[in-house]
């Protein structure tokens, strides 16, 4: 009984690392029409289908060369700022990814460590946690200017394990795109991913080990269940 009992207690992760677009926030259609309108006003139009390159949790500088091709470090600069501009804009579009907040809080309240590793700029990811009451939350917020590799590089969450003095081995990432699913998993982190209106066909491929659609009825004792040690079939749970 005391061994299953510490298998038990080894099995839980110490910390979970989540994302924010799609992950905490709904922010994809807000991104959406950014892009689309900063892009049109350079002379870029794009149909919807070139704009799902966005979605793939890509660093903006790798965003503004896939569409504009090469930049200055000062174009760079002066593009990113017009697109987050565009961006809170359309924050009215912005909402919780269903049952996001109400989870964070439970995993707060249970004392386990939180941090954030986002491919978004840090002035949005701060202003965008403060606007959800939950950056406190956080011991550590890892943004793409801490890294010199965007996801799907592993640096990232390897750097926000580092923050919160932890194992990787002991973390869990919460994901939404594919190359931070394959960013986590290169860490050393288990990976649940979260498809929304999406396939979640794509995360099960990049290697997430648990697959739901979003936090809807998600207690810490499901959550336990399925990032345990013992290997999971990945699946719409």
């Amino acid at each position: 009984m005391l061994a299953s009992a510490q298998l038990a207690l080894c099995s839980r992760p110490q910390a979970v690392v989540f994302d924010m677009d799609g992950v905490i926030v709904d922010s994809h259609p807000a991104h959406r029409v950014a892009w689309r309108e900063f892009l049109r006003t350079v002379g870029k139009p794009v149909c919807d289908a070139d704009l799902n390159f966005i979605l793939d949790g890509r660093k903006r500088e790798e965003i503004l060369v896939h569409f504009l091709g090469p930049l200055s470090g000062a174009q760079l600069e002066r593009y990113g700022r017009m697109k987050d501009d565009l961006f809170w804009q359309a924050a009215s579009e912005i909402v919780p990814v269903p049952g996001a907040f109400e989870f964070i809080e439970s995993l707060h309240g249970a004392g386990i460590t939180l941090a954030v590793a986002t491919s978004a700029s840090a002035s949005r990811t701060r202003s965008m946690l403060s606007r959800t009451g939950l950056l406190s939350h956080f011991r550590a917020v890892i943004t793409s200017e801490a890294v010199r590799k965007g996801k799907p590089h592993p640096d990232i969450y390897r750097l926000a394990c580092k923050c919160i003095h932890c194992c990787p081995s002991a973390a869990v990432a919460v994901e939404d795109a594919a190359s931070g699913v394959q960013a986590a998993k290169a860490a050393g982190l288990r990976c649940i991913g979260i498809v929304g209106s999406r396939s979640g066909e794509r995360l099960t491929a990049a290697g997430a080990d648990y697959v739901l659609q979003d936090f809807v009825d998600l207690t810490i004792e499901k959550f336990h269940s399925l990032v345990g040690m013992q290997p999971r079939w990945p699946g719409i749970g």
